[in-house]
């Protein structure tokens, strides 16, 4: 029984306070709170932007890395190839099993 008379009285109440809806603004609040919210996007955006080229420039340090080693082991294995023919050109190769010699051709004694 008492809600109606509740009821009737929002009821007259809404009635009375009608508003223009060109007249409603979220006022000072609801400017401050988009601004914020407008810094926050713009630094979110600044931050993946300087992620994004750290990722990207350690990515191509990383390949660049990767091609110079490459290159320094196909090197090394040329050089090696080619320090081996010229080798085995100059002298041929020691068994090992006689002792080194002196200068006057003799086996060194201390041995």
């Amino acid at each position: 029984m008492l809600v109606v008379p509740a009821v009737l009285a929002i009821d007259v109440l809404a009635a009375d306070e009608e508003f223009d809806p060109n007249t409603v603004t979220p006022g000072i609040w609801g400017f401050v709170l988009t601004f914020l919210v407008m810094v926050a996007v713009v630094l979110l955006i600044l931050d993946m932007t300087r992620r994004m080229r750290r990722v990207n420039m350690r990515a191509q340090v990383r390949a660049q890395l990767a091609a110079e080693a490459e290159a320094a082991a196909r090197d090394a294995e040329l050089a090696e190839a080619d320090g081996q023919a010229i080798d085995a050109g100059d002298e041929p190769p020691h068994d090992g099993d006689e002792p080194p010699r002196e200068e006057g051709g003799r086996p060194d004694s201390a041995g």
